[in-house]
């Protein structure tokens, strides 16, 4: 009786087990419907009108099957609203975070991770500066940054919180507002132009390494002509090393590289159609989604066709229908670093004497953490940046050109969109105030490069390093811009290229900057160009994707005769570079060996020589090739780098052994090195993180035109080219272009991702009147 009763206990409990655990089932999943149907309910509908008041006539949107919006609207005005309303149909997370980043409210979402990152914006005073240069530009430039945000508010106030999937979670977004878009210029010139990083790092070597080696890091490409930087006594740069340490650079999250991009154009003696080609890719970190949104935009004034930024109501890259444009980075030196002396507690030393820090207060808001209150103080020069970690120490202040009141950045874009001619584009490159860029462009007859914005004038020194504040003997004392600045119209050649390498020779009237890097993927630009008299679009497409890297051919000889045993892995791997021609094309095992090769070795120079990995003051590449040239050979012991070499060969090939197996000839490039879209926030998090990363592998590195930028350690490739555009001047609607990874920031939405693949494989599309196919519509009244 006792065991039947027992039995029935265990029954029932069974049962009650198995209805509690259906119960819970039906739970989950009904929590998982939900959650999926709410992100479902986050992609825009195929089709939608909607009244947003304001507008002066309707407005139609179609988007082909890729998701790039074709928009006719009456005049610039309402083409702004159309454009604001399907940069937040795509990618208004992607917007919120760049006007947290540069408005220092990141950590409010993220937490105390992103609070360095806050911090620097805080200091810099970012968002300030923004809200004062926004009060002073032309009333028609505030017009349209009015009309762009009334977009973008028309999305987010029908969708709430199913505005994007993040939202979901963090609530509906906060309103756009006209300084919100001027934000992206700032921080677009402080990522752009990190000359102080460098000026930092080589100050923590001060007490390491003699003046001509901290110099050789950054190799000089040519006499900068200007040897008088005075030297700054800062101590045994511990405190210095402290700040940089604290201070976020690429390629952590949310920052971008310095060097960028490639861009060339060459006039009709050269071309098949006997018009302008143009050709640009611009550089810059990947992310997921990309920086730049494929649009077209008609109206009765024109046709404007390339690549928008979400935040920003302007055509940055791309054609008008009369001209065609691209940018790259100068590199020139708009930023220096000042030592204050400080007079008491709360002045500082200048020529006219003590004068107060100015100071104020803020407050950062940080998720799961109490606020934060941090005091800043500015001096003349620029934010005292050393204060960023805490006072204390040498009291550094930072100049920046874009942080000087006066940046008519937004203006400049406007003119350049409304340009006709390659001499209308220049009057507009000034006005461009903030990164300064070299601006590629033609129209239908004409070709020309031009420095856009200011370069500060010193009164002495080349900005290498930190200067004196105290007796204004470094200070800025003026503006270098247009026709003072390097500019080429028509040059006798019929062609124009750059690819961040220095835009003027040393002896130039205006000093631009003493830091400048190699011409490899210039060079190699100019060999493809000789291959024809009759470039076509096509022609042009294909050399952005080219592999071939000059830097591999220039070290290979040194390589080959490096000391290595006659055995062993390392010998075999060695071998096969004997008649590489250094393609870094992925399903290749040599351009693993290579870089391998070359990174092992920077590292054990650096390390021998008592420099710290990554250092901000060495581009790798170009310290590398000198160091391997007999005038820099003195940075290997004895003057002989071979057994420096052959130690790197072993130690790097035995590691890639480990992880690939020991037969070299079956090592592919493509294994290693893969472009990396991620999302900043998204990235790390389970399931979703997976949703919103995309890998594919690539071909190129950090030397070829293909620009496949790795970070110091590893060889994934985070930054190049995430839009091309090749211009046919002839008729420009058979303009190319191709962005990666997609259109859309969601990452349900087919089309986050969907160009990738073509991204990767060098494949373009047009941007027509007409799409081949129409997947969606939108219509937008008064």
């Amino acid at each position: 009786m006792r065991l039947r009763l027992l039995k029935h206990e265990r029954i029932g409990a069974l049962g009650i087990f198995r209805r509690v655990f259906a119960v819970l089932g039906i739970i989950v999943l009904l929590v998982a419907a939900a959650g999926t149907g709410a992100l479902w309910l986050t992609l825009p509908p195929k089709h939608e009108t909607l009244s947003i008041p304001g507008l002066s006539a309707p407005v139609q949107i179609s988007f082909d099957q890729d998701g790039i919006p074709r928009i006719r609207a009456a005049n610039e005005s309402d083409a702004a609203t159309a454009l604001g309303y399907v940069h937040a149909r795509d990618r208004i997370f992607q917007m919120e975070i760049t006007r947290r980043i540069g408005s220092g409210r990141l950590s409010e979402i993220a937490g105390a991770a992103t609070l360095p990152l806050d911090r620097q914006m805080r200091f810099l005073g970012l968002r300030r500066r923004a809200s004062e240069d926004y009060a002073a530009l032309p009333g028609e430039v505030r017009e349209l940054l009015a009309a762009y945000a009334r977009g973008v508010n028309a999305w987010a106030a029908a969708h709430g919180r199913f505005s994007a999937p993040e939202f979901l979670v963090l609530g509906a977004p906060e309103p756009w507002t006209e300084v919100d878009s001027i934000l992206w210029g700032k921080e677009m010139a402080l990522w752009l132009g990190s000359n102080w990083h460098t000026e930092l790092a080589r100050q923590t070597l001060a007490a390491k390494l003699p003046t001509h080696m901290i110099s050789e890091l950054w190799p000089q490409q040519h006499d900068s002509g200007h040897p008088d930087v005075a030297s700054t006594d800062l101590g045994d740069g511990t405190a210095v090393a402290s700040l940089l340490a604290g201070l976020p650079g690429f390629p952590s999250s949310y920052t971008q590289p310095s060097q960028a991009s490639n861009a060339w154009v060459v006039d009709g003696r050269h071309t098949a159609s006997g018009a302008p080609l143009l050709a640009g890719d611009p550089h810059l970190a990947f992310g997921f989604p990309s920086i730049w949104y494929l649009v077209r935009i008609e109206t009765p004034g024109g046709v404007m066709a390339g690549a928008s930024s979400p935040g920003v109501p302007f055509l940055v890259l791309g054609h008008n229908g009369h001209i065609a444009w691209s940018f790259t980075t100068t590199g020139a030196d708009t930023q220096d670093v000042f030592m204050e002396t400080p007079v008491g507690a709360d002045q500082y030393a200048t020529p006219e004497g003590p004068k107060p820090f100015s100071v104020r207060e803020e407050r950062i808001r940080v998720r799961g953490k109490p606020d934060l209150v941090v005091k800043m103080r500015e001096t003349r020069h620029g934010p005292v940046i050393s204060d960023v970690l805490a006072p204390g120490g040498p009291v550094l202040a930072v100049a920046m050109a874009h942080l000087v009141p006066g940046d008519t950045a937004p203006a400049g874009l406007l003119a350049l969109n409304r340009a006709k001619t390659v001499q209308e584009a220049g009057r507009a490159a000034p006005m461009i105030s903030a990164p300064v860029q070299n601006l590629l462009v033609a129209d239908q007859a004409q070709i020309g490069l031009f420095v856009t914005g200011r370069i500060p004038i010193r009164r002495s020194g080349d900005g290498g390093a930190p200067v004196p504040g105290a007796d204004g003997a470094h200070d800025w004392i003026g503006w270098a811009s247009g026709e003072q600045l390097p500019h080429y119209i028509n040059p006798a050649s019929g062609e124009l290229i750059n690819a961040n390498e220095r835009i003027a020779p040393a002896d130039f009237p205006v000093f631009l900057g003493r830091d400048w890097f190699a011409d490899w993927r210039a060079r190699r630009i100019r060999q493809m160009l000789r291959t024809s008299s009759r470039h076509t679009p096509a022609d042009f497409a294909a050399m952005q994707v080219d592999a071939v890297s000059l830097y591999a051919q220039e070290l290979l000889p040194v390589l080959r005769r490096a000391p290595r045993s006659p055995e062993g892995v390392a010998s075999r791997a060695a071998l096969l570079l004997a008649n590489w021609d250094g393609a870094m094309r992925r399903d290749l095992p040599q351009p693993l060996i290579f870089n391998a090769w070359i990174t092992r070795f920077r590292d054990l120079v650096l390390a021998q020589n008592e420099v710290p990995p990554g250092a901000a003051a060495c581009p790798w590449a170009e310290f590398v090739a000198w160091v391997l040239s007999p005038e820099g050979s003195h940075w290997c012991r004895g003057g002989d780098c071979g057994p420096l070499l052959s130690e790197a060969l072993t130690e790097s090939m035995t590691e890639l052994a480990q992880i690939y197996g020991d037969d070299p000839s079956a090592w592919r490039w493509g294994a290693a090195h893969q472009a990396v879209f991620a999302h900043g926030m998204l990235k790390n998090l389970p399931v979703i993180g997976g949703l919103s990363t995309a890998r594919i592998a690539a071909d190129g590195d950090e030397t070829t035109v293909d620009r496949g930028g790795m970070p110091w350690s590893g060889f994934d490739s985070i930054h190049g080219a995430e839009f091309r555009g090749v211009y046919d001047l002839a008729d420009l609607e058979r303009s190319l272009f191709v962005i990666t990874p997609g259109q859309s920031g969601n990452p349900i939405s087919r089309h986050a991702r969907d160009f990738v693949t073509r991204w990767r494989d060098g494949n373009t599309i047009t941007l027509g009147p007409e799409a081949r196919i129409t997947a969606a519509t939108i219509r937008l009244a008064p």
